[in-house]
């Protein structure tokens, strides 16, 4: 097999991820960012004609003490590493090297901590909040052409049915940002009472709408298709984004990274925790089915996990809860 330069071999992977994988950009952005500076100190290490068979694992771990001293914590090198182990396994995979160098250096220990998940009073105070919100009129001021008229950081003021539907699917439905962002009208399966959700490497799968969410549906489209029409763009109306940007720029889809700050921005206003963020939504949604007994293989359906052991983390947010139920009910408990 002829040699390629790491960088080729790099930018093959990648494609690899893109194509066959599906993976999101998101996730193709860090990992050429990993690879692109690993290949980078390897040239300055190897050389410039460096050879992939020529890596050891020995050139792994300095370059992990590398990012250490640039003051990168044990979580960055921990992602550097993975996505460096990915690429040596889809090598030998496809028959550059022989084995997985990177198999044979440890991976940083973590600290083990519980991200905080609001509990259910918390969220469903938000969730009526952002309910009521929607009786008061939009302080949104209309530009001459129609279309609405709103900064770069008012996405949050901007739309109060667009923004409790977010929150309604993300808490509601525990899809990712990416799956929210990614939705079409068309992803509505209203006789299923369901969405059609595309997750990592466009798995496809059918979460259940509930109530609320419906609600939220129905109350946030026909607000859609009047600013669609007067933005002079009506033939999104029944196959566009569902989810669009206030602006109505482009394709008008909303972005991952609006998302953020338009949960970032309602959490703090209602008192929720400073870090909270899409993501955080996600996990109350699988906790607290959890907590109330759901089947964890159900969970793991609903929230599209490959493997049940990542399900399985959930389990660990309800230690105090098991706690609880051990103090009140076992006799020996209690002196």
């Amino acid at each position: 097999m002829k040699q390629q330069s790491l960088t080729k071999l790099a930018e093959g992977f990648l494609a690899m991820l893109r194509d066959e994988r599906g993976a999101s950009e998101h996730t193709l952005r860090a990992y050429r960012r990993e690879l692109h500076d690993f290949v980078e100190y390897l040239e300055e290490k190897l050389g410039g004609s460096a050879k992939i068979r020529s890596v050891e694992h020995t050139h792994i771990r300095a370059y992990l003490s590398v990012l250490y001293e640039k003051g990168l914590t044990k979580a960055s090198a921990a992602r550097a590493l993975a996505a460096i182990r990915s690429w040596f396994k889809w090598l030998a995979k496809a028959g550059h090297v022989e084995q997985n160098p990177a198999l044979l250096v440890s991976t940083p220990k973590l600290p083990k901590h519980l991200p905080r998940v609001p509990g259910v009073e918390e969220l469903n105070r938000v969730m009526n909040s952002l309910s009521a919100q929607q009786s008061h009129p939009s302080a949104i001021r209309p530009r001459m052409d129609g279309a609405p008229r709103v900064e770069a950081d008012e996405e949050v003021a901007a739309w109060p049915e667009r923004d409790r539907l977010i929150f309604e699917l993300l808490y509601g439905c525990g899809i990712r940002n990416s799956e929210l962002v990614g939705l079409d009208v068309k992803s509505i399966a209203w006789g299923d009472d369901a969405i059609r959700v595309f997750g990592k490497g466009k798995k496809e799968r059918l979460v259940p709408l509930g109530d609320e969410a419906a609600a939220a549906v129905r109350a946030y489209l026909p607000m859609r298709k009047e600013r669609l029409e007067k933005a002079g763009k009506a033939k999104l109306v029944h196959d566009g984004a569902l989810l669009m940007n206030a602006r109505m720029r482009g394709t008008c889809r909303l972005t991952t990274r609006s998302v953020g700050r338009i949960v970032k921005k309602i959490a703090l206003s209602r008192g929720l925790a400073a870090d909270v963020h899409p993501h955080t939504l996600r996990h109350a949604f699988g906790t607290h089915l959890l907590e109330e007994g759901a089947d964890l293989r159900a969970i793991q359906e609903m929230l599209g996990h490959e493997r049940l052991s990542t399900t399985q983390r959930y389990t660990q947010l309800t230690v105090g809860q098991v706690q609880r139920v051990y103090d009140e009910t076992h006799p020996r408990s209690r002196q």
